[in-house]
């Protein structure tokens, strides 16, 4: 037993999932529900559980450990459930209502194809902050940065007291084209900060410039706005946690995963970018498992209690969308790119009363189960009741034992809800639904897939999740992928991701450089020398981010990267520059170049449009330093046939139109090398692996399950 070191927690909204690493590398997963009212209590027996794994406690364990990060939903469920600060919010006079009218994409963020085609479905939330708690100053900047109309210095005063008079929490300033000239923010900031301080008021002052200075007014309110709403108040929720942790012994200063992929201290500036943490986890962890197996494009398929979350690793790297919505607003995030669908094992299952058809969710049972979980209050039936009816899932087994589920409530209340409306058996019922929920999977990442102009047999798939072994073998049939690959850590794969995560602040700024093709030496350089003051101003943003947390500069990598496009395009592309610093003409030809080789890639080489000229629209830093990371296993190989102590029996199952007998086996007593035939099923505490009829699995020495399909 070697000394751990790195604690990793994926807070989802079924299960928190604890990843312990120690100083050699090797991990074990614990698993325990979330409990959402208190956090650090579900952390605390997932570590537990993962603890008593090496026959040690977390009193022994976590004095050792040298750094935690954490994942979570908990900023996500507070925006979308509406529960965040009394907002005020100071605008331009004369657009006091922007905010409250919103984009009109914000009117159907999340909808089908069918409802978004059809505007009477739309509607839009109620806004962050109401129309009176917003305020107008009078100024105005174009959106070049030139000072159309001076700032009005008394109508500053009066609009701050406005906002002081009824009682809010928190103060967002949010000017046009600020950006591009944030003086007046600046000033508006400073003279409300004097005021907030004479009235003796705890009341903390955002200004967009000093957040998020970038393009697009709509996102670049609405992520200040949550800056104030949702992620200052889950800063206490993540500092509860960091004490709990503490008071186990723990001396590490908690960090939290990032949109962009990497993590960040709770103590952060901008922790509204940890919004979306835990599913991001999972694309980190498939990107740093792709680079030790050599693997350039993977289809990362995360299945979890609450949704179906996809996202593609194109060439070694993970895209990054920066203009995002959540919680149905358009943000200004820079946000791994993923798609999410409400399709969980969690997810409700009913019948729709005008077409008499099966629909899946959206909603979710989450950490309740279903109605198999007697303690759970559920009544409607959802797809893990259909998986305690077929037989897929040990009743007695569920989370280790930790629930006992309950087969004749599963039974009948599929039987009275679906199965007996159907006019159909219960066990045809629930075999119904796990079709219609892979089908539904399969076709969402297909499509994925090919919306992105490339096809599944260019692709390895990953699949993970709690749920993502149960089902693999249904989403991938048919399509046709390299490989299919499945972790036997895979139900803590999010908080292996975090565990894998680089400590790293990243930090954009919009630009507007604009140069033609064969531009004199002089304005190449004038562009150039605006680039590297952006990139110089944003390193030391960086800089004073990891000094919260005692790092030197001289600790931290730098990254510069910058976005680019043609003129009079409307897409840019995000490229990590070949250079250290720009010092002459050759180094913007080297951007360029690096610019157009990106290109190519994305369209084609005939697409290539240097006539137009050469449009830098941001800059950007990314600063890491090192941190422990987990290492990936490596045993001997043994023979093809599983142990017999693996082995735990058989047992019915419902698969298809028959019962067949299903064999048995303990997923942590298979030994590399094993190959494992149909029909078998793989449990484990916190998840189960399915190898139905037509498939086969193979346990590499990684401790690795490839599943193929055979021919």
């Amino acid at each position: 037993m070697a000394k751990s070191q790195i604690l990793a927690i994926d807070a989802g909204g079924t299960m928190t999932d604890t990843f312990i690493i120690d100083e050699r590398g090797e991990f074990v997963v614990g698993k325990a529900q979330t409990t959402p009212d208190d956090e650090h209590i579900g952390l605390i027996n997932s570590s537990k559980d993962a603890l008593a794994q090496w026959n040690t406690s977390i009193e022994g364990e976590f004095p050792n450990l040298l750094a935690g990060v954490y994942s979570g939903t908990a900023m996500l469920n507070r925006l979308v459930s509406r529960v965040g600060r009394r907002v005020g919010l100071v605008l331009n006079k004369g657009t006091e209502d922007s905010h409250r009218m919103g984009r009109a994409i914000q009117s159907h963020l999340g909808y089908s194809y069918a409802d978004r085609i059809h505007i009477n479905t739309h509607h839009f939330d109620p806004p962050l902050v109401p129309r009176k708690w917003t305020v107008g100053v009078t100024e105005r900047v174009d959106l070049f940065g030139n000072v159309v109309i001076p700032l009005y210095e008394d109508d500053i005063k009066p609009a701050i007291q406005k906002l002081l008079d009824e009682d809010v929490e928190a103060i967002v300033i949010s000017l046009l084209h600020s950006y591009k000239y944030p003086h007046h923010e600046r000033r508006v900031r400073d003279v409300a900060e004097e005021m907030i301080k004479k009235a003796n008021k705890d009341i903390k002052v955002f200004a967009t410039v000093d957040y998020y200075p970038v393009r697009k007014e709509s996102h670049r309110t609405n992520t200040t706005i949550v800056e104030a709403y949702a992620a200052e108040p889950s800063r206490k929720t993540l500092e509860k946690i960091d004490d709990a942790l503490r008071n186990n012994g723990t001396k590490f200063d908690l960090r939290i995963m990032a949109s962009h992929g990497g993590t960040i201290s709770i103590k952060a500036n901008e922790l509204a970018r940890t919004c979306v943490s835990g599913p991001i986890g999972g694309m980190v962890g498939a990107k740093y498992l792709a680079e030790k197996l050599g693997l350039k494009n993977v289809a990362c398929s995360d299945i979890g209690g609450t949704s179906f979350d996809i996202g593609l690793i194109t060439q070694g790297d993970l895209a990054i969308d920066t203009s995002p919505d959540m919680a149905r607003l358009v943000l200004s995030l820079p946000l791994v790119s993923m798609d999410t669908t409400g399709a969980g094992t969690g997810s409700f299952v009913r019948i729709d009363p005008n077409y008499r058809n099966l629909t899946l969710g959206p909603d979710s049972a989450g950490s309740r189960v279903g109605v198999c979980n007697p303690k759970s209050g559920i009544e409607t039936v959802t797809v893990s009741d259909c998986h305690v009816v077929l037989g897929l899932i040990n009743p007695d087994n569920f989370i280790g034992g930790a629930i006992k589920l309950s087969k004749e409530r599963a039974y009948e209340a599929v039987k009275t809800q679906i199965a007996d409306p159907l006019g159909m058996s219960v066990e045809d019922a629930a075999y119904g639904v796990t079709e219609l929920l892979e089908s539904q999977l399969r076709n969402y990442l297909e499509s994925m897939i090919l919306g992105k102009g490339y096809s599944p047999s260019q692709y390895v798939c990953f699949s993970y999740g709690g749920g993502g072994p149960l089902h693999t073998a249904g989403y991938t049939k048919g399509l046709g992928f390299e490989d299919v690959l499945i972790p036997a850590w895979a139900a803590g794969f999010s908080a292996f991701g975090c565990g894998a995560a680089d400590f790293e602040y990243r930090y954009d700024k919009t630009l507007d450089i604009n140069v033609t093709e064969k531009a004199e030496k002089s304005a190449i350089l004038e562009a150039g020398n605006e680039l590297q003051a952006a990139w110089d101003e944003l390193k030391k943003k960086v800089s004073e981010e990891f000094e919260k947390n005692e790092y030197s500069p001289e600790d931290v990598h730098f990254r510069l990267l910058y976005r680019m496009q043609y003129q009079g395009q409307l897409n840019d592309l995000e490229i990590e520059a070949p250079i250290k610093q720009f010092q002459d003409v050759d180094d913007y030809q080297v951007l360029v170049e690096a610019f157009e080789e990106a290109y190519t890639r994305v369209y084609a080489k005939s697409a290539l449009s240097p006539e137009l000229g050469y449009s830098i629209t941001g800059a950007i830093v990314s600063g890491t330093v090192d941190v422990a990371k987990p290492k990936i296993p490596v045993e001997p190989l043994s023979s093809e046939t599983p142990p017999g102590e693996a082995f735990l029996g058989h047992r019915k199952i419902y698969w298809d139109g028959e019962f067949i007998e299903a064999k048995i086996y303990e997923m942590e007593k298979l030994l590399p090398g094993n190959k494992i035939k149909a029909f078998s099923i793989l449990e484990s505490t916190a998840t189960t692996l399915v190898v139905p009829i037509g498939f086969e699995a193979y346990l590499n020495e990684n401790r690795i399950f490839h599943l193929k399909e055979l021919k």
